[in-house]
């Protein structure tokens, strides 16, 4: 539109608008990797989605003509919006009810073939991420899982490049020696999958023991709303009779229906034709040695349909 001969206010008004449509044109081609970026920190979609929006208001004030890389400008801000909502979250998390588990996402079934994407969201991992410090969580995902710049890392989280390089070590020693051994590959993990839904369909106590690792451990999470095991259960025998007990009664009518979940194999649960959680699994050596069970159904939302997600 030909603004030349406009009244002042309007010719601000429509070079407003070009910079709304730019700024959200530069927002939406970084969207998947802000959220991941946000969920990597906070273990839950929701918190995620509302960092986001809050991080688009904010963008949207910036006169992006005089910023020189877009991406980690908005790293930048989805960093300093979850670090915010992290700190805050920890009175949620100290009043949640039984186990928490982070937020299951389901992924597309290539996800899995990214390998380092899998790992960094994986339960297992994420659940690692749950001990670190709100600033080590951040400098560990984003050194880690996205391959940021210390410098950029240090804008990000207020601190010093020399105090990024220290924080980044610490948090590394804390997850190497916390974190799950690597996954098999992806048709190992989905053989360990099917032998797992067929003991889980026949009843099969002995079929779940073949496919449980001796010290396996499973974790429930119902938020308080649906009925689970308050402390996580460990070994094979323990599990598999959990299993037989709790989730195959004979009053229920229970349909299993294999996804992929955080980038891994898992299991969606029906009881009667209604929702009623996800089994995300975590393989070693043919065997599974972590069973997470999420039944809060204000943390089933995003398992309809797959979230697209990228570290890069």
């Amino acid at each position: 539109m030909d603004t030349t001969g406009a009244p002042d206010g309007q010719r601000r008004a429509d070079s407003e608008d070009h910079a709304t449509v730019d700024a959200t044109e530069t927002f939406v081609v970084h969207r998947n990797l802000l959220f991941t970026v946000a969920y990597e920190m906070l273990g839950s979609a929701a918190d995620a989605e509302d960092v986001l929006q809050e991080t688009w208001l904010r963008w949207v004030k910036v006169d992006v003509a005089k910023v020189s890389d877009p991406r980690a400008y908005l790293v930048r801000i989805t960093t300093r919006q979850s670090l915010n909502r992290l700190r805050s979250m920890k009175r949620r998390r100290e009043a949640y009810v039984g186990s928490w588990l982070p937020e299951p996402l389901r992924t597309a079934p290539d996800a899995s073939a990214d390998i380092e994407l899998a790992e960094s969201v994986s339960m297992a991992l994420m659940l690692v991420l749950e001990t670190l410090s709100p600033t080590e969580r951040a400098v560990f995902v984003l050194r880690e899982a996205f391959g940021i710049g210390y410098d950029d890392i240090a804008a990000a989280v207020d601190k010093t490049p020399a105090a990024v390089h220290q924080i980044a070590r610490r948090a590394r020693r804390h997850v190497e020696a916390r974190r799950p051994r690597r996954a098999v590959t992806a048709r190992q993990a989905q053989a360990a999958l099917e032998a797992f839904q067929r003991a889980l369909e026949t009843r099969d106590l002995q079929g779940l023991l073949d496919v449980l690792a001796p010290d396996v451990v499973a974790i429930s999470d119902g938020g308080g709303i649906k009925q689970t095991t308050p402390r996580p259960i460990v070994g094979a025998d323990k599990v598999a009779r959990f299993i037989v007990g709790g989730l195959t009664r004979n009053d229920v009518l229970l349909t299993v229906e294999p996804t992929m979940v955080n980038a891994g194999p898992a299991l969606a649960l029906h009881v009667d034709g209604e929702p009623d959680g996800v089994i995300v699994m975590h393989v070693v050596d043919t065997r599974i040695t972590g069973l997470y069970y999420v039944r809060n159904p204000q943390k089933l939302t995003h398992i309809e349909s797959a979230t697209p997600l990228t570290l890069r």
